[in-house]
Formats: C-alpha cells, sequence, structure tokens
C-alpha cells in the first residue's frame, strides 16, 4: 500500500508522540502535577556538571576536592542529557522546608599539590558550579545596571576568584567555600504546603578558624557561629588556595515566601537581559524581509503574467523564431543534470530536517520542550531525525525516478548514510578530543553505541522503507518533452555566473535568521537560557519564503538567459546561506568569545560546521523544491508547439 508524504509525516510525528509521552513528568505543561513540600521535609540538592564559557568543556562536579556524601548517585538521565555533558549527582547538602540552617559545617578538605593546582586551573578558566533544587537550576542574582530594583540571573556560582591582597603585587587564588543560599517558596494557606519557585545563592570566600581540635560538623567555628548569630555577608579574610592548606566548606540556607506562583516559577529565568533590543531587532528583521518578499512576489506574478501571454499569442512561425526568453530552452529544462544521484541525496536529506525541524518547532511552541525537561530539546530533535528518514528515502528516490533512475537501493543507501555517516565522523573525532581532556562532556562508550543502533536500528530501515514507497509510486511526468539533443547554453553576462548568482542567493535567508542567531549562539556558547520559540517560529516561516523567492528569482533570470542549467543552482542558490552562517560563526568566535585553548577551538568550529552542514541542507533543499514547483508551472501554462 502507497502513503502520501503527510501520511508518512503523520506516522512520524505519532511516533514521537508515543516516545516523549514516557518522561511526561518532565514537561511543562499544564496538568503537571508540582512536588509539594510539608514544613521540616527533606529537600536534597543535587550537583551538575562544572561549566565554563573560557573553555566549553564541562567536568563532573566531584572532579575537584568537594565535599562528597557517603555514596555518590547518579540521577536518571535521558540521551539528551548525556549528549549535553550533564553529569547529574547528589551532594551532601540537603535542607529542611521552611527550616532556615546559618553556618552549617559540610566538610573539612586538605589540599595538596594536585588539588590546589586542579583548582587555580578552574578559577583561572572561570569554571562555574552547577546545582539544581526541584528541577530548579541555582542561580545568582546580579542587579541589573540600567534598572534599579531588577536582577538578571547568572546560571551557577564560580569556583573561585582572583584578587590580590592589599598591598601586594601578587596574584592569588580564592575559592569560594561559603554559600549563602536562599530558597523561595510559595504557600498554599488552605493545605500548608510549599512549592519551590526560586533557588538562589550568594557565594563568599571566607578563612574559617575553630576552637580547639576538628570535630566534623560539631567543631564551633570562630568565623561563624548559629549560637551567637554570627553570620558571613562578606569575603574580608579570604580562603586562599594553597597546598598544605585545609578549607572547611560551610553554608547557609534562608527560605523566603515569595508570591511567584509554582506555574511561572521559570518566567524569571528565562527573561533576557537585553529583551528591548532583542524584540526590536527581530521585528524590524522580519518586517524587512516581509516587504521584500512583497515586492519579489509581485514583480514576479507581474512579470510572468505578462511574459506567458506573450508567448500564446505568438501565431506566426515567423513571430515564434523571433521568440527569446526562457521558453526557447522548453526542450532542455526538464533535463536530468550531471549528478543526478548526489542531488537526490542531498534533497531527501533536507527534506528529512525539514520535518525534524517543522515538528521540533510546533512541539517547542506548544510548551513540550520546556528548559526545565534538560535534555529535551536535543533528544526529541535527535528522535524526530531517525523517525523522518521515512520522508527522506521517499522523497529522494521520487526525484530518482523522475531522473529516469532505477537503482532506488543504491540511492536510499546514499541518503541513510553521506549526511549522518559524516556527521557522526566529525562528532567521533570531537569526542576523542574531549576524552583526552578527561572532560565529563565526552560521551559514554554505551551511549555512542545507543546512537549507532538508532541509526542502523531505526533510520536506515526507515529511509528503505521510504524509498520503496517512492520508487513504487508512478514517476512524476514533466509538462514538456525533453529534445534528444542537448541544445547549446549561450554565453553568460557576467552578473549570471554561476559562483556570483549563488553567492548573492544565499546573502536573503542569512538576513532573515541573522539577527536570531545571535541569540541562539549566546544560549550555547555562553551557557544562557533561551525560550523564545514563538519568533523563532516566525522566523523559521520567513527563512522557508525567503529561501523559496530568491530561488525562484534568480532561477527566472537564468531562464530568461536561456542556461537550462538550473538544478544543481536552484539547490545552491539558497544553500549558500550556510557559507554566511559559518563566516558569522567565525565572526562571533573573535569578537564575543574568549575561548584560548586550542581544543576548545576545534570543538566551535567542528560543531558549528555540523550546524552549518545541515543548514546548507535545509535551505537547499526549499529552495530546489520552489524552482521545481516554478518550473513546472510556468512550463506547463505556454502552448509549447
Amino acid at each position: 500500500m502507497a502513503i502520501s508524504p503527510a501520511e508518512a509525516s503523520a506516522l512520524a510525528v505519532a511516533l514521537v508522540v508515543l516516545c516523549l509521552a514516557a518522561p511526561a513528568a518532565g514537561f511543562y505543561l499544564p496538568g503537571v502535577a508540582p512536588n509539594d513540600f510539608d514544613q521540616k521535609d527533606l529537600l536534597p540538592v543535587k550537583v551538575n556538571k562544572l561549566t565554563s564559557i573560557k573553555t566549553q568543556l564541562p567536568y563532573s562536579f566531584y572532579s575537584l576536592p568537594f565535599c562528597k556524601p557517603d555514596t555518590i548517585v547518579d540521577s536518571a538521565e535521558n540521551l539528551g542529557e548525556v549528549l549535553r555533558g550533564d553529569r547529574i549527582e547528589n551532594s551532601p547538602y540537603v535542607f529542611e522546608m521552611r527550616e532556615p540552617q546559618m553556618c552549617q559545617i559540610v566538610c573539612k578538605i586538605s589540599v595538596g599539590e594536585k588539588e590546589a593546582k586542579v583548582l587555580k586551573e578552574k578559577i583561572e578558566d572561570e569554571y562555574r558550579v552547577n546545582m539544581i533544587l526541584d528541577n530548579l537550576p541555582l542561580v545568582v542574582p546580579i542587579q541589573r545596571v540600567d534598572q534599579e530594583g531588577a536582577y538578571f540571573y547568572q546560571h551557577g556560582f564560580h569556583v573561585g576568584a582572583k584578587g590580590q591582597y592589599s598591598g601586594s603585587k601578587d596574584e592569588k587564588y580564592f575559592i569560594h567555600n561559603h554559600l549563602s543560599f536562599t530558597v523561595k517558596y510559595h504557600r498554599d494557606a488552605q493545605r500548608d504546603v510549599s512549592r519551590i519557585v526560586a533557588f538562589e545563592v550568594k557565594p563568599y570566600s571566607v578563612k574559617h578558624e575553630y576552637e580547639g581540635q576538628w570535630n566534623d560538623k560539631k567543631t564551633r567555628l570562630t568565623t561563624c557561629d548559629p549560637h551567637a548569630k554570627r553570620i558571613i555577608t562578606s569575603s574580608d579574610s579570604p580562603q586562599e588556595v594553597e597546598a598544605g592548606k585545609d578549607i572547611v566548606f560551610t553554608y547557609d540556607v534562608d527560605f523566603k515566601e515569595s508570591d511567584i506562583k509554582w506555574a511561572s516559577r521559570w518566567d524569571s529565568y528565562l527573561l533576557m537581559t537585553d529583551d528591548q533590543i532583542h524584540w526590536f531587532s527581530i521585528v524590524n528583521s522580519l518586517m524587512i524581509v516581509l516587504f521584500l518578499s512583497g515586492m519579489v512576489a509581485m514583480i514576479m506574478l507581474r512579470t510572468l503574467y505578462r511574459d506567458i501571454s506573450k508567448y500564446n499569442q505568438l501565431e506566426t512561425q515567423e513571430e515564434a523564431q523571433e521568440e527569446t526568453g526562457w521558453k526557447l530552452v522548453h526542450g532542455d529544462v526538464f533535463r536530468p543534470p550531471a549528478n543526478s544521484d548526489w542531488l537526490c541525496v542531498y534533497v531527501g536529506t533536507g527534506v528529512q530536517f525539514f520535518g525534524m525541524m517543522l515538528v521540533t518547532m510546533v512541539f517547542a511552541v506548544l510548551g513540550f520542550l520546556s528548559p526545565s525537561n534538560r535534555g529535551g530539546l536535543m533528544t526529541a530533535m535527535l528522535l524526530l531525525w531517525v523517525f523522518m528518514g521515512l520522508l527522506a528515502g521517499y522523497s529522494s528516490s521520487r526525484l530518482y525516478k523522475l531522473f529516469k533512475g532505477s537503482e532506488w537501493k543504491n540511492i536510499a543507501l546514499r541518503t541513510a548514510f553521506t549526511f549522518p555517516g559524516s556527521v557522526f565522523a566529525i562528532f567521533f573525532f570531537l569526542n576523542i578530543l574531549i576524552w583526552g581532556q578527561k572532560s565529563s562532556g565526552a560521551v559514554p562508550f554505551t551511549t555512542m553505541f545507543a546512537l549507532v543502533l538508532l541509526w542502523f536500528g531505526i533510520s536506515v530501515p526507515l529511509v528503505f522503507v521510504g524509498s520503496f514507497l517512492g520508487f513504487k509510486k508512478p514517476a512524476i511526468e514533466d509538462p514538456v518533452k525533453t529534445n534528444k539533443i542537448p541544445r547549446q547554453v549561450p554565453e553568460q553576462a557576467w552578473y549570471m555566473n554561476p559562483i556570483f548568482s549563488i553567492l548573492i542567493g544565499g546573502i536573503l535567508p542569512f538576513g532573515a535568521v541573522f539577527i536570531e542567531l545571535f541569540f541562539i549562539l549566546t544560549s550555547i556558547w555562553l551557557h544562557q537560557f533561551y525560550y523564545i520559540f514563538g519568533f523563532l517560529f516566525l522566523v523559521f516561516l520567513i527563512l522557508i519564503v525567503t529561501c523559496a523567492e530568491i530561488s525562484i528569482v534568480l532561477c527566472y533570470f537564468q531562464l530568461c538567459s536561456e542556461d537550462y542549467l538550473w538544478w544543481w543552482r536552484s539547490y545552491l542558490t539558497s544553500g549558500s546561506s550556510a557559507l554566511y552562517l559559518f563566516l558569522y560563526a567565525t565572526f562571533y568566535f573573535f569578537t564575543k568569545l574568549e575561548i584560548t585553548k586550542f581544543v576548545s577551538a576545534v570543538l566551535y568550529f567542528g560543531y558549528m560546521l555540523i550546524a552549518s552542514y545541515a543548514f546548507f541542507a535545509l535551505t537547499g533543499t526549499i529552495g530546489f523544491y520552489a524552482c521545481f514547483m516554478f518550473t513546472r508551472l510556468i512550463y506547463s501554462s505556454v502552448k509549447i508547439e
């Protein structure tokens, strides 16, 4: 039984919904039950990876000499969390709901040469400690300069800081060993239960002193004392990181009632610090692109209408011989291009990406992919990519049959392995580099095996099923017949040079997304929250329209110049926007990031190369299908003698 692309897409969506429904407790949707806490209920704090915007290499929390619980337990992780480098584990920090604690001792650590060196390296690279309480990440509130009384939130607190003692020029390293936590909760007065709505911290570096012999948590500190109500409010006498010295780790925890409801607890986290510039820039970009699109559409419609009317009114043989323009190449315009097999493969890959992006956007706009579900976005995109292999195989084989091909299994094999194989090779190489740095970001062997299993066990078979269904259907018929002898392409003007027109064609699609791209790169590489999928979806729609229209316009000019070699050029015209994306990523690297390590730079450009490659397949396929439908439309509208 043959199925249409729409039916195949619906099947893929249904499968993804089933897969995503399993961990539904992590989704930020109405109806998901929050955790209610009574007074004195235990609140276990979990620790996550150490992150740095300088190195981009995450490390496990316990890779540093921090206090450890009796038994370290890994929390259940989804595939996306592992690929992100998250390593969520339990910690020795345990609170009691609505029970403030003051100057609680966690442990004392003796620092050796090795430990001191590691701590200094992490402080030098500005690593941050990430913790989680009731699925909320720990943040440091920082006063905004532009608005009095307003704050933005830094994700995690720094391991330590560099500084100098007064009167000395020697730079020292100080560790943040005292944490002043604030847990905000919303209280239900009727049931007397509370829900956690914020988890904040102020870190301090304090050189603790104590009376008598050390007696673990029963030791009485002189630097802070819960009995004497002596609390820490500054780091006037900081704890230096030096071999042979002991570090005492302590914490305070305060509970504050808040008017913020549980359903709105992520709002302050997701508030953009430069929201006015962000919204204005995106709206401005959308208006410009919409205006240009409207102009292009109007010009194209009027010009084409005039051309078709003129061609259809030519009655005499003499008039027909004098005609010029795109009608002259009607006998060659649907001639299969060179390397048509590879064009089919890349079109199929682009359809796979388009389906993945479209369904992901819909899920995100509906609220399924909340940041509270760590790794949910990456897991969803990975599963969608796998299931969209059905559409990839279907579309590549349909185009292949149009080109009079007969070896559909060969096309299915290339579609299943060309793009995923090259991406997996780059990813495996980068993973070896990360593993060499002993970073927690290195994907474990078991996870790598799971990725290969998804690829070979689900994606590849679906590509073959889609190819079989697509090849089984009747071939698409061309609106005009193709001549046996190819027509010679006349010499073209300089501005119709393929390289020039392809490079020009990629500017407008890139212009539609580059402002949004800045915020996406900032979210990924500067570890900031990004949750404006509504505007991102609008930008995605504008990108589709822009890619389609710029490809159609340049294809029309090409055909008017009697150049019928439009197949590959239509793909490359909008696909060249990926080149500008990679160039912009390079510009962003040198102007916004402070990466100095070679491995980190290789990681950045490796991942951006994968992103640009994917963007090339997506935009190129949109431009190709737009030109494909455009050429079929115009040549079916004129009378061919």
